[in-house]
């Protein structure tokens, strides 16, 4: 398993040049007979698929045999395979070159940052529920998961070791990386070892989760005296090979081969230029009908427009967005105060609103009655605009000012203190549940406000496909303000601070899956909010004292929600099954049918 998903095509020559093969031996066998202690056929079974020692097998075939015996939703990999295209014509129809490099640290001249990691720390894993953390961070990254029970039952095993970054003020695990100690799993002559399944949380705000976990591993391996490190990498993954570079690793001339199977497709098919331009909430989708044999034409890959075929039913989307919602449910989306007006007549608890009209006297009556409120202006989406926590008139005029540069109307509402939950209601049905929390900042001691934005903003955007920002503007120097700074203060060494009110993915919040806690007097109100509306597929915002109490207020509906910011619930399974029922197994189907009749039943 590669360690990294593709990004974007770097220009990789001046690496290929300064490749160093020094020390590489050939592979065992009949080629090699002075190693004659490793294993024969050598390969350890790492939960999420083998590792294949390639340099063990005397013969192709004996490979490619072994390949062979990949389980079913499984990624064996053949590593340190030195001549691959020997290899590949022995099973051209059904093995590839994994498009991936092999980086190399030599553990004998490597030297150990003196600097610690703050705000976390490395450690062992060490509990079942780790596991089950790891395996969230995998679905996040789109890497094969483990069963939980395959890391407890291996906490022992001499040839694995597993690493995990835990904050240290949570306890959320933020990273994990896997190392494999190749003496203890095939008697090694070169006693090497090698990285693999490096993930980070993409919600993660820590600097430098990654790299900790890369130099945690390399000093646990230098002190038990392996000879060196490897990893495997996506060629074009321009980020994790300037990590590597900068951790004195270099590249060697061994390769990765790899099945082919459902979970490596895109691998060994490409994708072409329109699906690698999609955004990651058009991307997920298509990967999901792909997986169903449902045809997808990109049709617009920068708007995020796709049109899916399956027999003789073809649907165009924008996203989430079909063209199952009509262009009334659009429009009501549009006025948040139509929409309020629409859910408040179904029963939904809506906060009290007016709309900023330039009487001061009225505002300032309103806000005295309410405390807080929040200004946001009447059309718009991704969080632009919106001030949240306004407390005098003169801030509010400064956000009314802002509110209007996106709408001419602007609407002022009683603020509800709580959380921001958002609920996925597809075929008025609820299918996730999110907790949005606003950005915030970490002072390391040295660094600025605004460079700490800064940091957190180029990790958000790395994490996201460029989707999720910190926006430098005036909300958030008022939110930096009311924390008791200015933008070039330089806070003290773990003190919190939060940069924005809102939660909103685009302007930097973080989203926590609660899909399994929530009350159901808020489920009823998301899906009783969507049936107003008659949307089939919405993300309905409310604010909350918590997912597990009945208290709340509507904000929002949203006509087109981010469904791959939910995983690993399955939106995009759902929004596809509402597209293509059709699509759905027959014995899925049955099931639900039989599901639907008993609740009429009772």
């Amino acid at each position: 398993m590669a360690d990294h998903r593709p990004r974007t095509q770097p220009n990789i020559d001046h690496r290929l040049k300064r490749m160093r093969t020094d020390g590489i031996k050939a592979p065992i066998g009949r080629h090699n007979p002075k190693l004659p202690s490793a294993e024969k056929n050598a390969y350890l079974d790492c939960g999420w698929g083998r590792l294949v020692f390639a340099q063990t097998f005397e013969e192709p075939t004996e490979l490619v045999r072994s390949l062979r015996e990949e389980g079913p939703d499984r990624r064996d990999i053949a590593f340190y395979v030195r001549d691959p295209h020997v290899l590949l014509s022995h099973a051209p129809q059904e093995l590839f070159l994994d498009p991936s490099h092999t980086y190399r640290l030599d553990l004998a001249t490597y030297r150990s940052d003196p600097r610690r990691p703050r705000g976390y720390f490395i450690r062992r894993l060490s509990s079942e529920q780790d596991a089950t953390e790891v395996n969230r961070i995998y679905q996040s990254r789109g890497m094969v998961q483990v069963h939980p029970a395959f890391f407890w039952s291996n906490r022992d095993n001499r040839a694995l070791t597993y690493f995990v970054a835990e904050d240290e003020n949570t306890g959320a695990i933020l990273g994990t990386v896997t190392g494999i100690h190749n003496r203890r799993a095939f008697a090694d002559p070169e006693n090497g070892s090698s990285l693999w399944c490096l993930a980070v949380d993409p919600q993660a705000t820590h600097p430098g989760i990654g790299e900790a976990l890369v130099r945690r591993l390399a000093e646990h391996f230098q002190a038990r005296g392996c000879a060196f490190m490897d990893l495997s990498v996506m060629h074009d993954n321009e980020l994790a090979i300037a990590l590597y570079d900068k951790l004195g690793f270099y590249r060697v001339p061994y390769f990765a081969v790899k099945r082919k199977n459902e979970i490596n497709e895109k691998l060994f098919t490409g994708s072409g230029a329109d699906y690698d331009s999609l955004n990651p909430y058009a991307r997920i989708i298509v990967d999901e009908a792909r997986r169903r044999g449902i045809h997808a034409e990109v049709t617009d890959a920068a708007g995020g427009f796709f049109r899916l075929t399956q027999g003789g039913r073809t649907i165009h989307c924008r996203e989430s967005l079909s063209e199952l919602t009509s262009a009334i449910a659009m429009s009501i989306c549009d006025d948040k105060s139509v929409t309020r007006r629409m859910v408040e007549a179904a029963g939904v608890a809506v906060p009290e609103q007016i709309e900023a009209d330039g009487n001061e006297e009225k505002l300032a009556a309103f806000i005295a009655r309410h405390g807080q409120i929040v200004v946001k202006p009447a059309r718009g989406e991704q969080g632009r605009g919106i001030a949240v926590g306004i407390e005098t008139v003169e801030d509010a005029k400064t956000a009314i000012t802002a509110a209007r540069e996106q709408s001419d109307r602007v609407l002022l509402e009683s603020c509800f203190e709580g959380h921001d939950l958002r609920l996925i209601v597809i075929d008025y049905r609820l299918v996730a549940a999110a907790l949005r929390k606003p950005p915030s900042i970490t002072g390391d001691g040295r660094s600025s406000v605004r460079q700490l934005i800064e940091h957190l903003s180029r990790r958000r955007a790395a994490a996201t496909g460029g989707e999720s920002r910190v926006p430098l503007d005036a909300e958030t120097e008022r939110c930096v303000k009311n924390g008791g700074h200015a933008m070039d203060d330089i806070p003290a060494k773990g003190e919190r601070i939060a940069v924005r009110k809102t939660a909103n993915l685009h302007t930097g919040g973080t989203i926590h899956d609660v899909t399994g806690e929530v009350h159901p007097v808020l489920v009823d109100a998301a899906v009783a909010a969507a049936r107003a509306i008659e949307i089939p597929v919405t993300g309905i915002d409310l604010m909350v004292k918590s997912p597990r109490q009945s208290d709340y207020v509507f904000i929002e509906a949203n006509e087109r929600p981010g469904l791959a910011n939910h995983e690993p619930q399955p939106t995009a399974e759902r929004f596809v099954d509402l597209l293509f029922p059709m699509s759905i197994p027959f014995s899925v189907r049955a099931a639900r049918t039989q599901k639907r009749k008993s609740r009429k039943d009772d």
